[in-house]
């Protein structure tokens, strides 16, 4: 009998040989690169510092992409975007202390997010480790202690030997269910010392599965084939496992209607019959909810905006699937299921009874007609002017990429994302600087297709470095810039709440011409002529900017009943 531990894989003579007689002048750093490329990477974003120029002269060796960036903490945000978009882990090259810390916030999206970022830090030498008193440039008493909070996990390396498992460990974290970034810091000294170790191979970092217990599917499988109402909130799990198919499945073989997550905009068809569509800041919609005697939550925690602002009390049982234990259960009580949503999903196909509900479809045509009527009472004419021109200009199959703006915050209710993983935006921590800086690392992804960037002026001014990066890697993104003169969202949250703003208003400079000194084309345009002019941005090969000046509005708030 052979047991899995007596299967070990015997080098071939060429790999003796290889083993025997390592290529001359590879350092610490080589091991790192010869560690992601081994993984799978292809592309590796970040920015060099003092002491992490080991790896990047490691770099100059290896067959590696290298996207750099101005700023780290968009040079996260690219790691961010091209993790979601690919499902792969996006390596992110960091040097220590200021540079690492400068992408917390990033990281942060990353983790709220559920984006596979691989981030690879450098340390100061061996020798200043543990103290912070000995004087090095950018040394932290306990650096990695600053991203424990933050990431998934972390790894420290302090020795050459370590760097291929230290990688390979934190390349699968970041891709075991739910997805996340991770954290491996290597000193100064570990990375540029010579090394005789052989070229690293044979690496295996396969995530593993996070597989349904089989006795509750079959007991949620029960609930629904008899619900009188059932009713899905299908958050960004089902686009993170691929399982839209799945879930549209399921939703037609019970006859349930479907409301998508901000965060999971795409993962049901926006007019399909059962489709609700994703007006979760809508008090018809958290009613419809509330009425379900069954309500299956896929991959969503129901946080703050999931829940309508935490004002959603339902009054049927709630069946929750959920990647990330840590969310499970975490805000309404539930029949939890820790599992990947493709895998839960797949499970309940193959459980559940069909059932029928001709009203279904009647039903969710009620919701989203008082929907409509509540916004047309509003005067936004403006608002979903521009959100159309938005849609009808961006071709099918190009992704779009949203700051933390007004526009934006239309887009999470009213945007039709026409497919799964297609609409992104920083709402998961909700920073500001998201949008183009992560439609650069979605370019970098899949230079194929256009990419669309939505920013405020005030959002912009944390990117606008980043037309350099556009320009030098000629990445093929349109940025979209609504310029209304400041912290738009803010402006209406203090003058609603206090009567006035303060802090709000913002002196910011001509976008076009500044676009155009980074050698970006730029055009401003109107509300009546966005559609024609992002529409031949969008079409132009290439970076490019349009600037459309103008003062938006959001829809009146009505989780309050």
């Amino acid at each position: 009998m052979t047991h899995d531990h007596d299967l070990v894989l015997r080098p071939t003579d060429a790999q003796t040989t290889a083993a025997l007689n390592p290529p001359a002048g590879r350092n610490g750093g080589d091991l790192v690169v010869e560690t992601l490329a081994g993984l799978g990477a292809t592309t590796v974003f970040g920015l060099p510092g003092q002491h992490a120029l080991g790896m990047f002269d490691a770099l100059r060796r290896s067959d590696l992409r290298y996207v750099g960036l101005r700023v780290e903490n968009n040079a996260g945000f690219a790691a961010d975007a091209y993790g979601r978009i690919t499902g792969e882990a996006a390596p992110l090259l960091l040097s220590t202390g200021p540079g690492a810390l400068t992408s917390l916030a990033a990281l942060q999206e990353a983790a709220a997010a559920s984006a596979p970022v691989l981030a690879v830090s450098s340390q100061v030498p061996t020798a200043g480790l543990g103290g912070g008193r000995h004087g090095y440039l950018h040394e932290l008493p306990d650096q990695a202690a600053s991203f424990r909070g933050v990431v998934k996990s972390v790894h420290t390396v302090r020795t050459q030997s370590q760097i291929p498992s230290a990688i390979a460990a934190a390349w699968k974290s970041a891709l075991t269910a739910p997805h996340g970034p991770v954290w491996v810091e290597i000193p100064q000294d570990v990375l540029l010392a010579p090394t005789a170790l052989p070229g690293v191979t044979a690496l295996d970092a396969t995530p593993e599965e996070l597989v349904p217990r089989p006795e509750l599917t079959a007991l949620a499988a029960h609930l629904l084939s008899r619900a009188e109402r059932p009713a899905v909130i299908a958050g960004g799990g089902v686009v993170r496992a691929d399982a839209a198919g799945k879930l549209r499945a399921l939703a037609e073989r019970l006859d349930a209607p479907v409301v998508t997550t901000f965060g999971g905009k795409g993962a049901f068809p926006w007019t399909h019959p059962l489709s609700l569509q994703s007006w979760l800041e809508d008090r018809h919609t958290t009613d419809f909810l509330e009425d379900a005697d069954v309500l299956l939550v896929v991959g969503s925690g129901l946080g703050e905006l999931s829940s309508n602002y935490h004002t959603f009390a339902p009054r049927g049982r709630v069946v929750q699937i959920e990647a990330d234990l840590g969310k499970l259960e975490s805000n309404h009580p539930a029949l939890g299921i820790h599992a990947d949503a493709r895998l839960a999903l797949q499970a309940l196909l193959e459980t559940v009874e069909e059932r029928t509900d001709p009203t279904a479809p009647e039903r969710v045509r009620d919701v989203l007609g008082r929907v409509a009527a509540r916004i047309g009472a509003q005067e936004l004419t403006l608002e979903q002017e521009v959100l159309a021109s938005v849609r009808r200009a961006l071709p099918a199959g190009a992704p779009s990429f949203w700051d933390m703006t007004i526009l934006a915050y239309w887009a999470w209710s009213a945007f039709d994302a026409h497919a799964p993983n297609l609409m992104h935006s920083a709402q998961g921590a909700g920073g500001l600087g998201y949008g183009f800086p992560a439609a650069l690392g979605a370019a970098a992804a899949d230079p194929t297709r256009p990419v669309l960037a939505v920013s405020g002026d005030g959002g912009a001014l944390y990117s606008v470095a980043e037309l350099a990066t556009a320009r030098q890697y000629g990445l093929d993104v349109t940025w979209l810039i609504v310029d209304d003169g400041g912290y738009g969202i803010l402006r209406e949250y203090m003058t609603d709440a206090f009567g006035q703003a303060t802090a709000t208003e913002l002196t910011r400079p001509d976008y076009v011409a500044l676009a155009e000194s980074f050698g970006v084309p730029g055009v401003r345009t109107t509300p009546d002529t966005l559609e024609e002019d992002l529409a031949a941005a969008l079409a132009t090969p290439g970076p490019s900017v349009v600037v459309l000046p103008a003062v938006l509005r959001m829809f009146a708030p009505t989780h309050l009943g």
